[in-house]
């Protein structure tokens, strides 16, 4: 019984957690958004402009507010002053080094110019027989390949239940079984400690049973 209330908790805790945490950040943004508009004089205020409120205004003036920073980050100038920021977060003890593991995951999972983090793959890890979760970040690096006359493949195997930290690892491809399901399905399991679990629908299953044959 106390086995599966805790279960019960966690899987309502994972529920929970992930828009808790959209809602705070969000109406972090919205308040910044908000108390920004004040600055504004009187009469150039959406309020006043228009003669009544405008909803959804914070919502819209929060999207933009991101899409400019996005084309602000993209420039010279926006890089440097990204660089300039980052430089004076790292030399502040705890908050370099959560911001930068964050920003360094972030930036592989998230980045679509690379094949990194494309595919969810099983290895068998930490001795043969059991087998891990991991991700493949690159294939074939040419010396190791050299060095141990295998066809090799790059991954990163995760920790749990923090994502951010884990091994690298080169796995003959002859060990690694590609899965399935995508990058985001195996972080929730990763973080859940293997509570919430991806459904899947097999295209041909092995068990399949076949249909009897129709009698004459």
């Amino acid at each position: 019984m106390t086995i599966k209330i805790r279960r019960y908790f966690m899987a309502g805790l994972l529920v929970w957690l992930p828009i808790g945490a959209t809602v705070l950040v969000v109406s972090l943004l919205l308040d910044i958004i908000g108390s920004l508009l004040t600055l504004l004089p009187p009469a150039l205020r959406p309020g006043e402009l228009f003669g009544v409120p405008v909803p959804g205004l914070d919502i819209f003036v929060a999207f933009l507010v991101l899409i400019l920073t996005g084309v602000l980050a993209a420039n010279l100038i926006g890089k440097r002053l990204v660089i300039w920021y980052e430089s004076i977060l790292a030399r502040i003890p705890l908050v370099r080094t959560i911001y930068g593991a964050v920003k360094h995951f972030s930036e592989i999972v998230l980045s679509e110019s690379n094949s990194s983090f494309k595919k969810v793959l099983l290895i068998q890890y930490p001795r043969e027989g059991l087998y891990s979760l991991a991700f493949q970040t690159s294939e074939e690096p040419a010396e190791v390949q050299s060095v141990t006359g295998e066809e090799i493949v790059t991954v990163f195997l995760p920790t749990t239940p923090n994502p951010t930290s884990g091994f690298m690892l080169f796995v003959p491809r002859k060990d690694v079984i590609e899965l399935d399901m995508v990058v985001e399905e195996a972080l929730k399991m990763i973080i859940s400690l293997g509570v919430v679990v991806p459904e899947w629908h097999p295209v041909h299953p092995a068990n399949e049973v076949a249909p009897p044959e129709a009698t004459p």
